[in-house]
């Protein structure tokens, strides 16, 4: 790369966090469903809690998050914390007794998510000019969806090498650890800003354009709807998938969703992006019907993977 054209290494190393992050958390997320059913003996109804508590923790967080670390004007602290956190956390899932200990722990889980976030898109965009952000990003989701779909993998070679699930889930702690070693070790801070520290509140209604907060109002309504996709997991083993096979289910998944991001963006550059998300929505709802129906292992796979889209 020309010195131009050069991203600064927090792009690379953020992204390898990321990486490392995905990977400890996809070894645990796809086998979560199964272990509620069969070890613990929990029905949908404690899935829905915990995940609903989980995504809703993570939401606020992220608003919050990004008004604190622009007001303390350091925002490494908070990115080392956040990951920290979920590192130590995540794997607790391992000594589990009851769906309650769950809850516990995805909450604290998404506790680090929500702290983290926010500060850690800004610490991208902090080091890279505005002509290299979509490159910066790009990069850095590329990654993130490369551990995606490393832990489901690395999941199932650990069940296919005949260990448990508990096993599994505190083996997690390794690549979790790595990253916040890797956040200490060769993350830079941001530079000291200038400007004032806060721009229209946390919800920067004097700031944010009325089409944009129309968009999120949508955003909002359409995610009332939307389910976790641990429920789909669920149904696939209830269709006939080996819950031993379902890491690379999740795994098949996340490549599919991984390969088309980049042409759906691409194509949201030449038609309005409304259309685009529009599309996608309805793509959703559409697998959502499907699911409702199709009976079997194989047309169950083939909605799954069609889900990805």
């Amino acid at each position: 790369m020309t010195a131009g054209t050069k991203l600064h290494r927090n792009v690379l190393a953020l992204g390898l966090v990321s990486l490392l992050t995905d990977l400890s958390s996809e070894m645990i997320y796809p086998l979560l469903p199964v272990f509620l059913a069969t070890t613990l003996a929990s029905g949908p109804v404690a899935l829905g809690l915990i995940e609903g508590v989980a995504e809703t923790t993570a939401s606020l967080l992220k608003l919050f998050s990004g008004a604190w670390s622009d007001r303390a004007g350091k925002k490494k602290p908070l990115v080392l914390l956040g990951y920290g956190v979920s590192a130590l956390a995540r794997p607790l899932i391992g000594f589990a007794g009851s769906w309650v200990h769950v809850l516990a722990v995805r909450f604290s889980d998404r506790i680090g998510k929500g702290v983290r976030t926010s500060p850690r898109d800004a610490l991208i965009a902090a080091h890279v000019p505005p002509q290299l952000r979509g490159k910066a990003f790009g990069l850095q989701r590329s990654l993130d969806h490369l551990g995606a779909v490393l832990g489901p993998v690395a999941a199932f070679s650990l069940l296919w090498a005949g260990l448990s699930l508990r096993a599994v889930f505190l083996l997690s702690v390794i690549p979790g650890l790595l990253a916040v070693a890797v956040i200490a070790l060769r993350v830079q801070d941001a530079p000291a800003e200038g400007a004032p520290r806060h721009a229209g509140g946390i919800l920067g209604r004097d700031v944010l354009p009325g089409e944009f907060r129309r968009y999120l109002a949508l955003v909002g309504l359409f995610t009332l709807g939307n389910a976790s996709d641990a429920f789909l997991i669920l149904r696939a083993v209830d269709e006939g998938v080996p819950a031993r096979y379902v890491p690379l289910l999740w795994g098949a998944f996340h490549v599919v969703k991984s390969s088309l991001s980049t042409p759906a963006g691409a194509l949201s550059d030449r038609i309005p992006r409304k259309w685009v998300v529009a599309g996608g929505w309805c793509v959703y709802a559409a697998c959502y019907g499907a699911f409702a129906l199709v009976k079997g292992p194989v047309a169950t796979v083939a909605v799954f993977l069609l889900y990805g889209l």
